[in-house]
């Protein structure tokens, strides 16, 4: 086996009989690699024992340049993280590419390849969706950071909220303040492929524990939403027209709690009548129009971590870095106190 160090991308594509080109493609996880091609030249590069992020990186030097991959720019939390990214940046050389991948999440993988093919040194990435095998090889191509994701990854970095604990915060005040039909409005498992780990999951699980744990299983109910203030604002319509009309509704971001408050206003209730809690706590949520209860996890802050372990893997770093931050809830007026239920905590 050759010395790591020495091993050029040529020699691998020589000992697979391939092109260069070829090698690149499956180095960089690219679509369109057939799997035998794949195979021969994985097999070379464990063979040669190639290092391909150091080896590229030393080959076309640095880019100056970080790709910033977020599912929508609809939602305001990815403005947070951004100018925390791009204030953590700021006396750099380094700018920043921006690639929103859709409402809808499809096209996550699709966005952090654009990326990739533009030779960014770093990638900056919120994508519930994506399959981790698919970040672990592309962690060993390019500098990665996650934010959202709970993966116990090798190849790539990750920053998250607690979020069972956020959750928690959530049922928790609502049932202090005399709530006890509280309803859990989410995004469609399937917008993050399902994964257990991923955010929107987890919130889930810590509404449906804190509820069990407060005596209150038997009430529990889950809407799943396309991830769009519209698909929520008709869901909430349902649940104010029918039969139980819930006390309390608990939103997976504050972009899901804007289409119920827009639901509410429609049918003339206000927090009296059904409080509101969201998560993110972002601007538009706290202006005083709004008062938005919410959960706030620090999302500026998050871009300037993202960026910061981001840099240190350009560096050199090579063992994973996982980051928590601790939920806090932020009470306002969307949330009060429960008629039938009232206590004296507000």
């Amino acid at each position: 086996m050759q010395v790591a160090a020495s091993v050029t991308i040529e020699d691998v594509a020589r000992a697979a009989g391939v092109s260069r080109a070829a090698v690149s493609k499956v180095i960089r996880n690219a679509y369109g690699v057939s799997p035998a091609m794949r195979e021969r030249v994985q097999t070379a590069i464990e063979m040669l024992g190639y290092r391909p992020r150091v080896a590229a990186r030393s080959m076309r030097g640095a880019s100056y340049t970080i790709g910033v991959e977020v599912p929508t720019t609809a939602n305001h939390f990815f403005d947070s993280l951004i100018h925390g990214a791009t204030t953590r940046l700021s006396g750099t050389q380094y700018q920043v590419i921006i690639a929103p991948a859709g409402p809808d999440h499809d096209n996550g993988p699709r966005a952090i390849q654009v990326l990739v093919d533009r030779q960014v040194d770093g990638i900056i990435a919120v994508s519930p969706a994506v399959q981790p095998s698919w970040l672990e090889k592309l962690g060993r191509v390019t500098p990665l950071v996650m934010v959202g994701r709970h993966d116990e990854s090798i190849n790539y970095d990750t920053i998250v909220n607690d979020d069972l604990q956020g959750s928690r915060l959530v049922v928790e005040h609502l049932h202090q303040l005399g709530h006890r039909d509280i309803v859990h409005i989410t995004i469609d498992p399937r917008a993050e492929s399902n994964l257990p780990q991923a955010p929107h999951a987890l919130r889930t699980q810590g509404y449906l524990q804190a509820m069990a744990d407060l005596g209150q299983g038997s009430l529990t109910r889950v809407v799943h939403v396309a991830p769009t203030e519209l698909a929520t604002y008709s869901a909430t319509l349902d649940l104010l027209d029918g039969p139980r009309r819930p006390t309390a509704i608990f939103a997976g971001h504050d972009e899901l709690a804007m289409g119920v408050l827009r639901a509410l206003a429609d049918r003339g209730l206000d927090a009296s009548d059904v409080a509101v809690v969201g998560y993110d706590d972002t601007q538009i949520g706290s202006h005083p129009l709004v008062g938005l209860t919410s959960v706030n996890q620090s999302a500026e802050e998050m871009g300037g971590t993202a960026v910061r372990l981001l840099l240190e893997r350009l560096t050199g770093r090579t063992e994973p870095a996982h980051e928590v931050f601790p939920p806090t809830l932020i009470p306002r007026r969307s949330s009060a106190n429960c008629g039938p239920y009232s206590t004296d905590h507000h």
